[in-house]
C-alpha cells in the first residue's frame, strides 16, 4: 500500500482520495478541539493559507482517542473549527489513530515513519509531512507548533528558503 492508494472520507461521508493530492505535499495531522494544543489550528490554518497554492495540502484527522478531548460530531467539527480558529482546510471524518480500528492513513504513516513510543500516536496534533510524490518525509511530535515544519515544507516543494 502506498498513500496515494490510501483514502478517508470527509465530516459528510464523501471520499477523499488521496491521489487527488499527487504532486503536492500533504501535511496530515490528528486534531481535536478541546486539546491544550488546539491553538496549533491556527498555524496549521496560516500553513494552508501560505502554502495552499504553492502545492501544500494540509488535512485534519479528528480523533477522539486522548482524553475524549474530541467531542464534536462529524455534523459540528467543521463548523467548530472554521468558528473558533478560522479553519478552512480539510478535515475529515473522525478517525482513530491507534488501535484495532487505526484509519489506513495513519497506520500506513505510522509504519513508514515509528517515533519516539514506536508506532503509536502519543498524543493530539501529531504531524506528518508526506512528500509529494507519496512518500512519508517526516514525523513531528504533537508539541511540534507548525511553523516549525515550515522550512521542511519549503524544501520538498522546493521553495527558496
Amino acid at each position: 500500500m502506498k498513500f496515494h492508494e490510501l483514502e478517508a472520507k470527509a465530516p459528510n461521508g464523501e471520499p477523499i482520495k488521496m491521489s487527488d493530492f499527487e504532486g503536492k505535499a500533504v501535511l496530515v495531522v490528528n486534531t481535536a478541539t478541546k486539546c491544550g494544543l488546539a491553538p496549533q489550528f491556527d498555524g496549521l490554518e496560516k500553513l494552508h493559507q501560505e502554502y495552499k497554492d504553492k502545492g501544500l495540502v494540509v488535512i485534519g484527522f479528528p480523533s477522539n482517542q486522548f482524553m475524549n478531548q474530541e467531542p464534536e460530531t462529524n455534523d459540528t467539527v467543521e463548523e467548530t473549527c472554521r468558528v473558533n480558529h478560522g479553519v478552512t482546510f480539510q478535515l475529515t471524518a473522525k478517525v482513530n489513530v491507534n488501535g484495532a480500528s487505526t484509519h489506513p492513513v495513519f497506520a500506513y504513516l505510522k509504519d513508514e515513519l515509528g517515533g519516539f513510543l514506536g508506532s503509536k500516536i502519543k498524543w493530539n496534533f501529531t504531524k506528518f509531512l508526506v512528500r509529494p510524490n507519496g512518500k512519508p518525509y517526516k514525523r513531528y511530535a504533537p508539541t511540534t507548533k507548525p511553523d516549525a515544519i515550515e522550512s521542511d515544507i519549503k524544501r520538498i516543494l522546493k521553495l527558496p528558503a
